[in-house]
């Protein structure tokens, strides 16, 4: 597993231990945690993509 994936496994379980304990806070915090997860994956995706598109274009022959 992914460190992005445990970053946002861990906020959903923090999501889901506010949401039983009626924690306002921590339920924000889980949410905040899966928002940052999910940023990071688009960010990485988005480097991948600009990478790939620079390696395309290199003229190496």
């Amino acid at each position: 597993m992914g460190e992005n994936a445990m970053d946002k496994a861990k906020g959903k379980a923090k999501e889901m231990a506010g949401k039983a304990t009626g924690n306002e806070r921590m339920k924000s915090e889980g949410k905040v945690d899966q928002a940052k997860s999910d940023a990071r994956k688009a960010a990485d995706k988005t480097r991948d993509k600009a990478e790939g598109l620079r390696d395309s274009m290199r003229d190496d022959k």
